[in-house]
């Protein structure tokens, strides 16, 4: 034994020395000292020795063992300091390679234009989770029990939470609106407040919608708010972003959580108002719904509707995108092309 012990000591010691990356070290240690190492099985032959043997041929093998530990350990360090020197033919005054810069995403950027146009008008920032329930998605914004957009065609259920009471089943949110409700639960009246954030939609892609995409929801509640006010709100916005005066045209439109709903259009900023495929020719492209919110909605969040009314408006923050840059596909943006990001650095 004490001989096998010496040879196995003997042949590690070598391996070790001969080692030149920290993978080979590994091996080493494997071989020797893992579980099923040389040194490891060996182990398993002491109870087979006379009892008189055992503690001395005990003794030499943690010896052997922790020997073999810190060979590894002493050329690992080794093989860490030898790879930092610097080599002979290394040249200091040779100018570096600057690193690539990188830069906000433009759906990014175009949320903190807009978070500091609303500041300015004295709105706070609102955000929520990106998981909400049947209760606030729906039923709170005054959805009917059979409205489509309950139905998975259109909506994410999440699996084991897709049946029971309102507020049990739970989805990826579809839409923002719910939060704000949240909000107004939990804040006291007069609200100003903006609420951006992804949602997600059960479609089909094209160069007009995705899956996932993201909004920014505005909502002004106060005993005297006017249409008007909404829609100087709105002008605001949109000259703040491009830096002009954009032309806004707003077409009746049904919200089941607004009531008057409109349609809220901008001129396409891709083709100027000419029409393009962008716009499908008409030179207009819907960037927001908007209105008032529904008197039921105002109740969901603990307000008379008598006493309340307000402006809401819920931002396409990715076709805003499209029209700030001209962009006539929107999954460029959610693609990872670096190719096509570094144009926004």
């Amino acid at each position: 034994m004490k001989d096998k012990i010496n040879g196995i000591l003997s042949e590690a010691r070598n391996k070790i020395s001969e080692s030149a990356s920290e993978g080979e070290l590994q091996n080493v240690k494997s071989a020797y000292i893992g579980k099923q190492g040389s040194l490891s099985l060996l182990m398993k032959e002491i109870p087979t020795l006379d009892v008189s043997l055992r503690p001395e041929m005990g003794k030499l093998l943690n010896q052997a063992k922790n020997e073999v530990k810190e060979l590894i350990d002493e050329k690992r360090m080794e093989l860490k300091l030898k790879a930092s020197e610097v080599s002979p033919d290394f040249d200091c005054s040779v100018p570096g390679i600057m690193p690539s810069a990188g830069g906000l995403h433009p759906i990014t950027q175009m949320c903190y234009d807009l978070n500091d146009a609303f500041r300015s008008m004295g709105f706070e920032i609102f955000e929520e989770d990106e998981i909400t329930s049947e209760m606030y998605a729906f039923d709170k914004l005054n959805f009917p029990p059979n409205h489509p957009a309950r139905e998975s065609m259109d909506t994410y259920w999440l699996e084991g939470h897709d049946s029971g009471s309102t507020n049990e089943k739970l989805c990826l949110r579809p839409h923002l609106t719910g939060g704000s409700v949240r909000y107004m639960q939990t804040h006291k009246p007069p609200y100003r407040f903006v609420y951006p954030g992804r949602v997600y939609r059960n479609e089909t892609t094209d160069s007009h919608h995705e899956r996932a995409f993201f909004q920014y929801e505005a909502l002004i509640v106060d005993k005297d708010i006017t249409f008007t006010s909404g829609k100087v709100m709105i002008q605001s916005i949109l000259s703040k972003v491009f830096g002009r005066d954009v032309p806004v045209r707003m077409r009746s439109g049904f919200f089941p959580f607004v009531e008057p709903g409109f349609e809220i259009d901008m001129e396409c900023q891709v083709c100027g108002g000419k029409g393009c495929s962008v716009c499908k020719h008409v030179g207009w492209i819907e960037v927001m719904p908007g209105g008032s919110p529904h008197p039921n909605v105002l109740r969901a969040a603990g307000l008379d509707p008598d006493e309340y009314t307000g402006f809401y408006v819920n931002i396409g923050l990715d076709r805003l995108v499209m029209m700030r840059y001209g962009v006539d596909d929107v999954r460029l943006f959610h693609s990872a092309d670096l190719r096509f990001l570094k144009q926004f650095r």
